[in-house]
C-alpha cells in the first residue's frame, strides 16, 4: 500500500493537479510527453518515481513554470532510495536477520573502501551504509542475531584493488562471533541462484522479507512470500560449508577468541621437505557445540599468523582418507 503522504505520492498528486488544470487526460498527456500512459498513472498514484526528464517534459507541456522540476528537490535530501526506506526501518528494530547474498558482501558487513567502490564514490550513500552497521555494535538494545550465507564467488569477485579486497575479507573474518556467523556456499548449482534476500525477525516474532530485483528492492510481510524465503534460506544454508569451514575467529558458544599460539602444532605428514607447501595441524577446543569438544586446526607453517581452517575430527578423517585415495590429485 502506498503512503499517501510520502514525497513521491505528493509529487504525483501535483502532477495530476497540473494535468487536470489544462484539461488533459492521462492518455493525451502521454502522447505529448512521449511517456507511457501506465507510467503516468503509476506516478500520479505515488506507485512509481518520476525522473528529472519526465518532470521537465511535463513542465513544458503543462506550462507550470518549472514547478514540477523544483518539487523534485526533496530527493536531494534523501540518502536512501524511497523503496529502501521501509526496509531500513525494519532492519533497525530487528531482533534477528538472515541473509543470502550471491554477488556482493552484505551491506552491513562492508568496509568503507569496499562500499565506496560498490557505490561508485557517492559520499552520502557510503556514509549512510556505514551508519547502518551501527546495529551490529550497539549495546541497548543488543545487536540482532545475524546469520549470513554468501556464494563462494563473492570472495573472489574483485571489488576495487587487491588491498580493498584484503581489508574486506579480513573484516569479514574479524566480525564473526556468537551472534554473527558467515557461511559460504561452494561454487556450482545450488538453491541460491535466483537472487539475494534478507529476512528480518521483529519483536514478537513476525518476519519481514526484503528481496532484491534488477531495478529496486521489495519489502513485504506477505505470509506466503516470507514462508517461501525462509524455506529457501534454510535450503541454501544446508548446502553451505559448515561453520567450521567458513570464516570464523572464535568459539561460537564461548564468545572468546581462539588462542592458536598456545596450540601444539605439528607438521602434517603430507607436507614436503623440499620447500614446498608446509601444512601444520593442531587440536583445539571446539566448545560445547561439538560433541567431541575438539576441532582440528590447519594452517600454513610459513605463515603462522595467517588464517586457519577448522575441521571436526570426523571431517578431518574423511579428508585424510580422500588424500590417501588420491581424490585430490591434480588432473593432467
Amino acid at each position: 500500500m502506498v503512503d499517501v503522504y510520502s514525497p513521491q505520492a505528493i509529487w504525483g498528486r501535483e502532477l495530476r493537479h497540473y494535468r487536470q488544470a489544462v484539461g488533459l487526460t492521462q492518455a493525451q498527456l502521454a502522447q505529448k510527453v512521449h511517456f507511457s500512459e501506465s507510467l503516468i498513472s503509476g506516478i500520479e498514484t505515488g506507485q512509481l518515481p518520476a525522473s528529472p526528464e519526465f518532470a521537465q517534459c511535463c513542465d513544458e507541456v503543462l506550462s507550470t513554470g518549472g514547478a514540477l522540476q523544483r518539487l523534485l528537490d526533496w530527493r536531494k535530501g534523501q540518502v536512501f532510495p524511497s523503496w529502501f526506506g521501509k526496509w531500513r526501518d525494519k532492519e533497525q528494530v530487528a531482533t534477528a536477520l538472515r541473509t543470502y547474498q550471491p554477488l556482493l558482501i552484505p551491506g552491513l558487513l562492508q568496509t568503507e573502501a569496499y562500499a565506496r567502490t560498490v557505490l561508485r564514490g557517492n559520499v552520502e550513500a557510503v556514509a549512510a551504509r556505514l551508519d547502518r552497521r551501527g546495529i551490529l555494535t550497539r549495546e541497548d538494545p543488543q545487536p540482532p542475531i545475524f546469520r549470513c550465507v554468501i556464494d563462494e564467488a563473492v570472495l573472489y569477485r574483485p571489488i576495487g584493488t587487491a588491498e580493498v579486497m584484503r581489508e574486506q575479507l579480513d573484516h569479514l573474518v574479524a566480525v564473526v562471533g556468537p551472534r554473527l556467523s558467515v557461511q559460504v556456499v561452494p561454487h556450482g548449482m545450488h538453491s541460491g541462484l535466483l537472487g539475494g534476500f534478507v529476512i528480518a525477525t521483529l519483536e514478537g516474532g513476525s518476519d519481514v522479507l526484503y528481496a532484491e530485483t534488477a531495478v529496486r528492492g521489495i519489502t513485504t510481510s506477505d505470509v506466503e512470500d516470507v514462508a517461501a524465503a525462509i524455506e529457501r534460506f534454510e535450503a541454501i544454508r544446508t548446502e553451505a560449508l559448515p561453520l567450521t569451514m567458513s570464516p570464523r575467529t572464535d568459539q561460537e558458544d564461548g564468545g572468546g577468541e581462539m588462542d592458536l599460539n598456545t596450540a601444539r602444532w605439528r607438521k602434517s605428514s603430507f607436507s614436503g621437505d623440499n620447500g614446498g607447501d608446509c601444512v601444520e595441524v593442531a587440536e583445539v577446543d571446539g566448545g560445547p557445540e561439538h560433541k567431541s569438544g575438539r576441532l582440528i586446526a590447519v594452517r600454513d607453517s610459513k605463515d603462522p599468523n595467517g588464517p586457519a581452517l577448522f575441521f571436526t575430527p570426523e571431517e578431518w578423517k574423511a579428508f585424510l582418507l580422500g588424500v590417501h585415495a588420491g581424490e585430490f590429485e591434480p588432473t593432467p
